[in-house]
């Protein structure tokens, strides 16, 4: 039973022998054309040296992922020793390590090449959106003082226009210095209040800018046909993007701000009482040190104010690298393992198929270990024994005789070696000669 369970394992790979060949050939040959297709994303120069190059590349490629699985498959199932097979095992791993460097990541830029300069350019998109909403909300952070500055601006004119009219702080009415100093401070402020508006003005103006180029970049990430001319427009929207945040970036006015608050105080000029009347005059000096001490604190809370938007962190300089499709397979390598195990499984398959042979001829082995000597004999084996037993006989040798003068001779030399075991058994005996 066990014999003809050995004959069929010899049939059998015997018969997968040739197949096994054509396989490796197809593998090898399927390797080297994604190879090609890999090695012509990355190469520049003509077409001519590019398509040669690229071929003569594939073609080593093949040539060496073909012979390395030829080898392994004729040498490494008949490597018995542990130490041999071990030391084949290491050779085959350095071999699927060169394999990868040289083919697989090639394969792999060619599977997926194209998904991932799309994935490289959907994610420098998503950085660009956030650059261009942070510089929106800088340029637009002045936007909020502008409630105070009108509450006091408007606070000033109503009480020049009370002073006017009813004389609400010196209790005279007319147009005198006070009315004069508070109206200076309202035309201040509202000068301040119309920079503002300017402004606002300016930084819509440059988010719908930066806006069309974002929405240019995203047509361009999820548009169809080749991924080259599409990450060359791609590169050229992102240089306007760039100067659009500049100009956000620029275009802030909280310096500005600052600068206006600190004038109030700094650059307070109060005139100087023009009352006839001694009593009116010290009314109207108490009142603009009133003034004054209101500008200041008003001073003092919109250059704070300004303070806490200058100190928002600006937006980080931003350059965007093209990458060629091999470098972005390799750059977002979790992001399509599929792809990878597909490449590398094309160049490593072989390997499957040598330890099926590996533990197929292993078997076999095994199984002829266990088989009496007469039934691992073959028929022309059995007949040179007979011609050398015949051979023997013509020259008169008794091989009865002969075989037992040398079990005497080894059991002799045996008896001679003396033994030291002090328990009294006898010396081990050796292996058969």
């Amino acid at each position: 039973m066990a014999l003809g369970t050995s004959h069929r394992l010899q049939d059998g790979v015997e018969a997968v022998e040739t197949m096994t060949r054509f396989a490796f050939a197809i593998l090898a040959l399927a390797s080297g054309v994604y190879t090609y297709l890999g090695v012509r994303s990355i190469l520049d120069g003509s077409a001519t040296a590019v398509f040669f190059a690229a071929l003569i590349y594939s073609s080593a490629v093949s040539v060496a992922i073909y012979a390395f699985w030829t080898y392994m498959a004729r040498f490494y199932p008949h490597v018995t020793g542990t130490a041999g097979r071990t030391a084949m095992l290491g050779v085959m791993a350095l071999g699927c390590a060169m394999i990868i460097a040289m083919s697989s990541w090639l394969n792999a830029a060619a599977l997926a090449g194209s998904a991932a300069l799309e994935q490289h350019l959907a994610e420098t998109l998503e950085d660009y959106t956030a650059d261009l909403d942070q510089a929106h909300q800088n340029a637009l952070a002045a936007q909020s003082l502008l409630p105070d500055i009108q509450r006091t601006q408007e606070r000033f004119q109503r009480l020049a226009d009370q002073e006017r009219e009813t004389g609400a702080l010196t209790g005279t009415t007319g147009a005198g210095s006070v009315v004069q100093l508070l109206s200076q401070m309202a035309s201040q402020l509202t000068e301040l209040e119309n920079g503002i508006n300017a402004s606002r003005e300016r930084v819509t103006t440059l988010f719908d800018e930066g806006r069309k180029h974002l929405e240019t970049m995203r047509t361009l990430v999820s548009a169809p046909g080749a991924i080259n001319p599409r990450a060359d427009q791609f590169s050229a929207e992102v240089v306007g993007l760039s100067g659009v945040i500049t100009s956000l970036e620029q275009t802030s006015i909280a310096p500005s701000v600052k600068r206006a608050a600190e004038d109030l105080s700094l650059g307070f000029i109060a005139p100087v009482a023009d009352g006839r009347e001694a009593d009116l005059a010290t009314r109207q000096d108490q009142v603009m040190e009133t003034i004054r001490s209101s500008v200041a604190a008003q001073s003092k809370v919109l250059s704070q104010a300004a303070d806490q938007i200058l100190e928002r962190k600006p937006v980080a300089e931003r350059r965007f690298v093209p990458l060629s499709s091999a470098e972005a397979v390799l750059r977002y390598a979790g992001d399509f393992i599929p792809s990878w195990a597909g490449a590398i499984s094309i160049d490593i398959l072989p390997a499957v198929l040598i330890f099926m042979l590996s533990i197929v001829h292993s078997t076999l082995r095994r199984q002829e270990q266990r088989l009496p000597f007469a039934e691992r004999i073959t028929a022309a084996e059995l007949l040179q024994a007979l011609e050398v037993q015949r051979e023997i006989q013509r020259h008169g040798v008794d091989i009865e005789a002969a075989m037992d003068a040398a079990e005497r001779t080894e059991a002799a030399d045996q008896s001679n070696i003396a033994s030291f075991d002090l328990s009294g058994k006898g010396p081990r005996k050796g292996p058969p000669a």
